[in-house]
């Protein structure tokens, strides 16, 4: 066992295909290294303690709200018959709420943190192995998009019923991602668009499989370095998404800003209705501009990620 162990993990960006992924159709998303969430692990006598912005007590203690993360930590205890009590410190920059897969992110930061402690190797399957079990406790049925999109390095193409299918990411361009300061509305984003099916399944499942078409357009956009192409996708993305009921005024703006500003391309990503948008530059001086103007335009957090050989952003 080591002094401190020590796991980070990135948050998520969903690129494609929220909200059409619940009906069958495929969504791409990856790790974003913009916002991450760091966990370090040690001994200390007398009893475990957790440390983070939402809660810093005795495990014991610790409220409801982090009960994925408790969960977790019981379970890793009861894994490696751990007997001694540990002192947790919880670091993030991943905003909560916000379609970035916070929960996951802590919870791989987490597990990583207690691998490193007790000098054993983590693959990603044995991380995935314990992130499952704290995400459905955060979400009760989740779709396990972001615990592997946040475990991994690679982007990921998910389908329901299939096998996570990773590509590489190799393009010549930026991704801005840009915080509206308003929490997600994803339960009640899911429930409408349930209702539209219900009650007009023609039109809605019209409006879905366009949205599925394009996100595996967008996937041969990466593969072949196409960010006009990939820019475009995303945009009839947002405006399919804005005809499902799932945007609203403040990411409406914010998209536009980002595409009247030289964006190739511009949508929402997540559940909608709040949580963040995302924008495509062609280049990094691009890029930042963009990050200014949406930041005039209201945005309360930005993040600029180039989307150039993965390992090296």
């Amino acid at each position: 066992m080591k002094k401190i162990g020590q796991g980070c993990a990135s948050g998520k960006i969903i690129l494609m295909g929220e909200h059409s992924v619940v009906y069958g159709e495929p969504a791409i998303a990856f790790p974003f290294s913009g916002a991450e969430i760091c966990a370090t692990v040690r001994f200390q006598p007398y009893e475990s303690w957790i440390e983070s912005v939402i809660y810093n007590g005795p495990l014991a203690d610790a409220p409801q709200t982090m009960n994925n993360v408790t969960s977790l930590l019981w379970q890793l205890v009861q894994q490696f018959a751990i007997q001694e009590p540990f002192y947790l410190k919880i670091e993030s920059t991943v905003p909560p709420e916000r379609g970035m897969g916070s929960s996951a992110a802590v919870a791989v930061a987490i597990t990583r943190a207690f691998f490193d402690w007790l000098d054993l190797p983590a693959t990603q399957d044995d991380v995935l192995y314990f992130v499952n079990q704290a995400e459905k406790v955060a979400h009760g049925n989740p779709s396990g998009i972001d615990a592997a999109a946040i475990s991994g390095s690679e982007p990921i193409l998910f389908q329901k019923g299939l096998a996570f299918e990773s590509f590489s990411l190799n393009m010549d361009a930026f991704l801005v991602v840009a915080d509206t300061g308003i929490k997600g509305q994803t339960r009640k984003a899911v429930k409408d668009v349930a209702r539209l099916v219900e009650k007009s399944p023609a039109i809605a499942a019209k409006k879905l499989r366009q949205l599925g078409h394009w996100t595996k357009e967008a996937q041969q956009a990466i593969l072949s370095n196409r960010p006009q192409l990939l820019g475009q996708c995303m945009t009839q993305a947002h405006h399919q998404l804005q005809n499902l009921g799932i945007s609203n005024q403040h990411l409406d703006h914010l998209v536009e800003t980002a595409l009247v500003h030289g964006a190739l391309g511009a949508k929402l990503t997540g559940g909608g209705r709040g949580g963040c948008m995302i924008a495509l530059a062609a280049d990094e001086v691009t890029g930042f501009q963009l990050q200014q103007h949406l930041l005039a335009a209201g945005a309360q957090n930005t993040w600029v990620q180039g989307l150039g050989v993965y390992a090296h952003v």
